[in-house]
């Protein structure tokens, strides 16, 4: 068989070909398709160990399984009575999704979200942030801390208006989320993550929404109220409702978090005025109530989809369709009670309201290590307050003399690059390396096996650098600096984005020989230490042509990449769209005029 590197090199390229199928063709966009990008991104994940362990991977993985009980088995072209239903289960990810990432900043007693003071060196010591996160951390610090409490506005009180049954609401919390998914994809390189979460977002639209905004023809039936009180009532009644709702949530955020104008200072004023007691008691009461919304909200989508299947007309099809719902909404209770185990996280009280047998579920799943359900928290905690920590690597041939840096494509090194602009790629080793910061570098095997790799100037690692100082010969010596990072400021008259200070020796310089290496690592961290050789490249013509693609595509930088095919696809798509309405338009002269001949004759 083929290599393990070969083999994710297949899984990688034949994912995006089927993904860009279901993109341009309606027929592929199946239960199976899903199910086929759902195993092979699994298979990635489960071999990609730390470098695939972010929780957009797992985020990516839940919202493709539920894309499987989403999606058709196969092509069709009318609405089925269980869609509801299994797309109540999208809604369900994106509120643990945003209400958690919101909790958890709280509940981990981070001192920069208890005094407001997040934001101040968030753009900062972000991952990879991007040209504008400079500017955005120049703004003032009570922009700054208003733009906290926004945070928790957004990710705690706003994610309860997906299942209100007020549409407007629905509407505003859709705004509130994709603009707030804007306003971060606008400062950080955060990859495919808010491009997937602005994809959850659409469960929260309608069909009138969806077809008016597309200018499609839509069949808009008037609902229970509608024909007991009138279109217009309901819609005049339901946006006085959600106006006053915004207001109450709005006045109860300005209570919580003592807002108010500083005429003297021309500045708005804000600091958080509860305890860490008042917000554990609080939780301790809203989370098992979240369980309890949820169960609601579902039940009424089953409730609905029954009925819808029980007012048809009695024949086959209607059996049929039966028995369809009611496996579909098995599954989404399934899902649903799955979902409140790690969900549970945010307040263990909540477990107890859980059916242990979906506890008992759970452990079986996660025993295999199959993220179909998980727990989130984005942003738990504030790194970097001190400054922003950064590895250096540098070469010598000469251990007292002659240092020189490797540079990376997209973390920051240089104090006079820009940051860059690079999602939805995500660059893994640039990723990591912040990780490897935060830590000791004993604490990451991986870190090892690619300074080895630069001491023999291996091309796989190489070609992940954006600078080799030693391209000819690999250099003798290799060590690495820890370095704080900051972002200059408007007052300093410096063409540099960043300053940086050393801190200490993150890794001291070791020798090119594998078993001096090993020595070392045995003497500082007394274990023997494992590297793992480059496995030999396949001569079969499979393995030979996944080669030749990668040396390919590797020389072109992901961004433009990823947006040509994305733009080509949209060009592709819009082009069959304007197609097909110019073929309906000519087909409805058409019919008028043979109408208008036939009154004629």
């Amino acid at each position: 068989g083929i290599s393990a590197a070969s083999s994710i090199d297949l899984l990688c390229l034949s994912g995006a070909a089927i993904a860009l199928g279901a993109l341009l063709f309606e027929s592929m966009r199946s239960s199976i398709t899903y199910a086929l990008l759902f195993a092979f991104y699994y298979s990635i994940y489960y071999f990609g160990q730390t470098f695939m362990w972010f929780q957009w991977d797992i985020l990516l993985l839940e919202t493709g399984f539920l894309a499987i009980l989403v999606a058709p088995l196969w092509k069709r072209s009318s609405a089925q009575p269980h869609d509801g239903v299994t797309l109540w289960l999208v809604k369900w990810l994106l509120f643990r999704l945003m209400f958690a990432s919101g909790i958890v900043k709280l509940t981990s007693q981070c001192p920069t979200w208890w005094s407001l003071t997040a934001l101040n060196y968030h753009y900062e010591t972000q991952c990879i942030p991007t040209p504008l996160a400079w500017y955005a951390h120049q703004l003032p610090e009570w922009i700054q801390k208003l733009s906290v409490v926004g945070t928790y506005f957004i990710e705690i009180a706003v994610p309860f208006l997906f299942f209100v049954p007020v549409r407007p609401l629905r509407l505003i919390a859709f705004y509130f989320q994709v603009i707030f998914q804007l306003m971060i994809i606008l400062t950080g390189n955060y990859n495919f993550f808010n491009l997937n979460t602005i994809a959850l977002c659409f469960s929260l639209l309608d069909d009138r929404y969806i077809a008016k905004a597309c200018g499609w023809k839509y069949d808009d039936k008037d609902s229970f109220f509608d024909s007991i009180f009138g279109k217009r009532v309901c819609r005049i009644v339901s946006r006085v409702i959600a106006a006053l709702v915004m207001i109450a949530m709005l006045g109860y955020t300005v209570r919580y978090f003592n807002i108010y104008i500083d005429f003297n200072a021309g500045t708005v004023a804000s600091s958080v005025g509860f305890s860490l007691d008042q917000f554990t008691a609080l939780l301790h009461q809203v989370v098992p109530y979240t369980v309890y919304i949820g169960v609601l909200s579902l039940s009424i989508q089953i409730l609905k989809a029954f009925y819808s299947v029980l007012t048809d007309p009695p024949t086959y099809s209607r059996f049929i369709s039966l028995i369809s719902t009611a496996f579909w909404c098995f599954a989404a209770v399934i899902m649903f009670g799955l979902s409140l185990v790690p969900y549970s996280v945010l307040d263990y009280s909540t477990k107890d309201v859980i059916w242990p047998v979906f506890h008992r579920l759970h452990d079986d799943i996660d025993h295999y290590s199959v993220p179909i359900v998980n727990s989130y928290g984005l942003f738990r905690r504030m790194t970097g307050v001190e400054g922003r920590p950064e590895i250096i690597i540098e070469g010598s041939n000469d251990v007292n003399s002659g240092w020189k840096e490797y540079e990376f494509y997209y973390k920051p090194g240089s104090p006079t690059e820009s940051p860059p602009i690079v999602a939805p790629h995500q660059p893994r080793l640039d990723w990591q390396m912040w990780f490897a910061a935060l830590d000791e570098y004993k604490n990451h095997p991986w870190f090892i096996n690619l300074i080895w790799r630069l001491l023999h100037n291996r091309k796989s690692i190489v070609s992940l650098l954006e600078k080799n100082p030693f391209p000819d010969e690999p250099p003798i010596f290799i060590r690495a600096k820890l370095y704080h990072y900051h972002f200059t400021g408007w007052s300093e008259e410096t063409e540099n984005w960043w300053t940086r200070k050393e801190v200490k020796t993150y890794l001291p310089a070791v020798a090119k020989n594998v078993s001096s290496l090993k020595e070392f690592l045995l003497h500082t961290i007394g274990m023997h230490y494992r590297i793992v050789e480059d496995a030999p490249d396949e001569k079969d013509a499979l393995s030979t042509t996944l080669r030749a693609i990668r040396a390919f595509l590797g020389d072109a930088p992901p961004m433009p990449l990823l947006m040509s095919i994305f733009t080509a696809a949209v060009l592709l798509l819009s082009t069959r769209y304007i197609a097909a309405a110019v073929q309906r338009d000519e087909r409805g002269k058409k019919r008028k005029a043979d109408k208008t001949k036939t009154k004629g004759d």
